[in-house]
């Protein structure tokens, strides 16, 4: 048995060609432009390789400056958990890390929660998700339906992400996340980095297409890596002291 890399190409191609299609982005994008407008921080939160997906919203060039990023070793940057805790295997299965994250975060009542999961199912995505909602933000959740269904929660309650959320983005992620089939029965190629990154970046441009329409500057980052930038992002991430943090 072979695989063929270039089916891996075609596959993300058509990907690309087709999520952009899905209503659910306009939505995530007028949620994103609710908080903004009415002076809220995005907040983002993914674990594992999730967490390349936080990155892509949260402080990164061409994005916007009102975001942060929470992610698990939060309970050690920003608490008093020992290092010990982040070598935790089972850390993202623990619902009570959930909360501490949340607690040490600086979060207002306006503010908007994206997480990203490609499972949607672990203890600290679903505890996360559960205490947003009661807490009542807004929340978009990037993830794949295709896998979430297939497996059962890892929460007491049975839950997952995609049935918290108030607006869900689908990943495509198969099962399993990789596309090209192994001799052994395992797979290669994974999909939900490269897709859920494309979703990110979706909901940002409309957000700031949205914001242009309406006559509003978007507070979007300038690249640190341009004469001008430094002095540009530390002006508008004054505007946002206290509320955005630029850590680890």
């Amino acid at each position: 048995m072979r695989i063929d890399p270039q089916q891996y190409v075609d596959h993300i191609t058509h990907l690309v060609r087709t999520i952009p299609e899905d209503p659910e982005i306009d939505r995530a994008a007028d949620l994103f432009t609710k908080a903004l407008t009415g002076g809220g921080v995005i907040q983002a939160f993914g674990s594992g390789h999730s967490e390349a997906v936080a990155m892509e919203i949260a402080g990164r060039a061409g994005g916007f400056v009102p975001t942060n990023r929470l992610a698990l070793r939060d309970i050690v940057l920003y608490g008093d958990a020992p290092r010990s805790e982040l070598d935790r295997y089972d850390l993202e299965r623990d619902p009570a890390i959930a909360r501490t994250i949340l607690d040490l975060a600086p979060v207002q009542p306006h503010d908007l929660f994206v997480i990203i999961s490609n499972s949607g199912v672990n203890g600290v995505v679903v505890e996360l998700a559960t205490l947003v909602k009661e807490r009542g933000h807004d929340l978009i959740a990037i993830t794949s339906r295709a896998h979430g269904d297939a497996v059962a929660s890892r929460h007491p309650s049975g839950r997952k992400l995609a049935d918290l959320a108030d607006v869900v983005l689908d990943n495509r992620a198969p099962y399993g996340d990789s596309v090209l089939s192994l001799p052994d029965g395992g797979a290669t190629g994974s999909v939900s980095t490269i897709t859920s990154a494309l979703l990110a970046q979706l909901v940002v441009t409309r957000t700031v297409a949205a914001l242009l329409e309406a006559g509003e500057v978007p507070p979007v980052y300038l690249s640190a890596n341009v004469p001008e930038g430094d002095a540009h992002n530390l002006r508008l991430e004054a505007l946002y002291a206290g509320r955005i943090r630029r850590g680890a």
